[in-house]
């Protein structure tokens, strides 16, 4: 199938995306984040709000920089996912190629 037509939908959701992201990178930037994910970096600021208001990020500073970390203890969000930590999320969503 050619690259033009791929579906536009994915299994993992920008939120997915950036929790994974910034547990295998807890010093990014935002625009890192946006970058590697394909969002804007304002998406992205709105989606680590969301992560930190819900307890999956917390965030501190060190210096001018941000740093995260990630309690990967929590369950998934969906009600039919309860069962299911965060940890096992990041688990799967690692690659071989790395993050």
């Amino acid at each position: 199938m050619e690259q033009d037509r791929l579906p536009k939908w994915t299994f993992i959701t920008n939120h997915g995306l950036v929790l994974s992201y910034i547990f295998h990178n807890p010093t990014s930037t935002a625009r890192e984040i946006a970058n590697y994910i394909g969002v804007t970096e304002r998406t992205t600021h709105k989606i680590i709000s969301d992560l930190e208001e819900a307890g999956y990020i917390r965030r501190r500073k060190i210096g001018r920089r941000n740093v995260y970390s990630v309690d990967p203890q929590l369950p998934l969000r969906h009600h039919t996912k309860t069962d299911v930590m965060v940890e096992d999320l990041l688990e799967a969503l690692v690659s071989e190629a790395g993050i």
